[in-house]
């Protein structure tokens, strides 16, 4: 299964898909420089140094059945062409949304709206940052019942393998 690991820019993709990649993840990180200035709001992530400039790529084997192929999506509005290309064969995506910036997630669920892809919301845990309730990120996202909310520490294998599981539970439960 091709599943997509998308969300605004240091929400934390890359490591979410480092944290549970059972192979070495391919990543394209690059350093950020003064050419970024105007272009990425880095008020939210102070310490964030690199950024994807085109994708990460890891993969986890659920069962003998279900192996799960791991595209991460650049954050930043200007690499959005990179989505088209990583979408076509895509069977979902988990939407990973920091509840202190949700209004950055706006963007990246209208192009996976637009790109018909079936979701579900991982809700980052950042460490000093205010734990929400889920009915409240999903109100604020204005989300449907049926997509799937829930709670995840990226850095945590477990939490982020959980994030994806109830990804994939959504994706079968739509079959049938």
């Amino acid at each position: 299964m091709k599943i997509l690991v998308v969300g605004h820019f240091g929400v934390g993709k890359t490591t979410c898909i480092g944290s549970i990649s059972e192979i070495e993840p391919l990543r394209t990180e690059e350093e950020i420089t003064e050419a970024s200035v105007g272009f990425d709001d880095l008020s939210g992530t102070p310490d964030k140094t690199t950024t994807t400039v085109a994708m990460d790529f890891g993969r986890l084997t659920i069962s003998d059945e279900v192996v799960l192929y791991l595209f991460g999506t650049p954050g930043q509005e200007r690499f959005k062409e990179m989505w088209e290309e990583l979408s076509r064969g895509a069977l979902g995506a988990l939407v990973l949304v920091d509840p202190e910036r949700l209004s950055e997630s706006f963007p990246v669920l209208d192009l996976v709206e637009r790109f018909g892809l079936t979701y579900a919301i991982g809700v980052n845990h950042f460490e000093g940052t205010t734990d929400y309730p889920l009915t409240e990120i999903r109100e604020a996202l204005n989300l449907s019942d049926r997509t799937p909310v829930v709670a995840c520490d990226v850095r945590d294998e477990r939490s982020a393998a959980q994030a994806l599981i109830t990804l994939v539970r959504h994706l079968l439960s739509l079959l049938g």
